[in-house]
């Protein structure tokens, strides 16, 4: 959003300028015929938006909230106009609005343009036009980093990684050697991506050294455009071959992806998921919060894992997928349980007693 259509604070936008951002119609309350003078500095949920601040409905299970909401205006669909108390945006679908207006009242600063003078810049690294690398940051041997890119502080691209164009990783995030990031990717702080995948194989003779020896993993790991990887997420090298992530995958905080792992573009992976080594999940798949994937599986497009699950062996069709039980009050559960390992007793209960009324 360029500067004209900015308030003199740098924090607020006219009512004008948003909606001409957004390609939304501007239906205005109370006789106004101009927003030029209605001065917006926030996004907040309809039940606590001030006069001052925008909100978005994108339910009608939140009617009740916009018919109360003191906000400025609302994002809404145009069957909801009518029930909007303030200004309005109208749009075909106010999340994704809402979604893309949020970056204009991010106030997260940016590491200053250029290199700090405490970053370590290694003679044969590569630093394009544009980026900015904080201090403490790290940038060995024969390393890129993209035009745009912003590394923040006491983050460390390990020799030959390459940083494409745009990207942001944030504080002490660790790029592993020769990992390749496409353009548009933003990797949130604590995260390592092109550790060394557990891989071991093992030393019957104890005595002669180590009970494990471990396997060099001389692969690494690309990953596509328009990826975001939350905070503390561990991506594993391959062994052999290269861990992918393909384009316009999303990933959340916690996540463990092992060694030679594929993802598959558009692909959404929530909190805590654990993907064993070798396995593919298709494209356009939902992994719900900690879902655990076991290795040398492929899971096919467009599946839903619901949270919690565990799955075990390859998923072939499109679906949503789930397994466990849910949550009971404990009294009954612990019947459940016992119940559970009586299964097959009772199963050959029913076996035979169906056997003795055929005969």
């Amino acid at each position: 959003m360029t500067r004209d259509t900015k308030s003199d604070n740098k924090n607020e936008y006219t009512l004008t300028a948003l909606a001409e951002l957004l390609g939304a119609e501007l239906v205005l309350r109370n006789g106004l015929t101009d927003a030029t003078d209605i001065l917006i500095s926030g996004i907040a949920p309809l039940s606590s938006a001030i006069a001052s601040q925008l909100s978005f409905c994108a339910s009608a299970k939140h009617h009740s909230e916009l018919l109360a909401t003191s906000a400025a205006a609302v994002i809404v669909s145009a069957d909801a106009v009518d029930d909007c108390p303030v200004h309005c945006l109208v749009h075909k679908n106010p999340y994704l609005a809402f979604a893309q207006l949020s970056h204009s009242f991010d106030l997260r600063p940016k590491p200053a343009l250029g290199i700090h003078p405490t970053a370590v810049i290694a003679p044969t690294a590569s630093i394009a036009e544009g980026a900015r690398i904080a201090p403490g940051v790290v940038v060995m041997d024969y390393a890129t980093i993209g035009c745009n890119a912003s590394i923040g502080p006491n983050s460390v691209v390990e020799a030959s990684a390459f940083i494409g164009d745009n990207v942001t990783l944030m504080a002490n995030t660790n790029i592993g050697f020769a990992v390749k990031l496409g353009n548009d990717v933003r990797v949130d702080s604590g995260t390592v991506i092109g550790s060394d995948g557990f891989g071991y194989a093992p030393n019957p003779q104890v005595d002669a050294g180590h009970r494990w020896q471990k396997i060099a993993q001389l692969g690494s790991v690309v990953i596509g455009d328009r990826v975001e990887i939350g905070a503390n997420t561990v991506i594993d090298r391959g062994a052999l071959d290269n861990t992918v992530i393909e384009d316009d995958v999303i990933i959340d905080n916690q996540v463990h992806l092992a060694h030679n792992v594929i993802i598959g573009r558009g692909t959404a992976i929530a909190g805590c998921v654990g993907v064993a080594g070798s396995s593919t999940i298709g494209e356009d798949c939902t992994i719900a919060g900690g879902v655990c994937v076991t290795g040398h599986i492929t899971i096919a497009d467009k599946v839903t894992v619901l949270g919690m699950s565990k799955v075990t062996g390859s998923i072939k069709q499109s679906g949503t997928y789930s397994s466990g039980t849910g949550t009971q009050e404990i009294s009954g559960w612990r019947k459940s349980a016992v119940r559970f390992t009586q299964l097959d007793a009772l199963h050959q209960r029913v076996k035979t007693l169906e056997k003795q009324q055929k005969d």
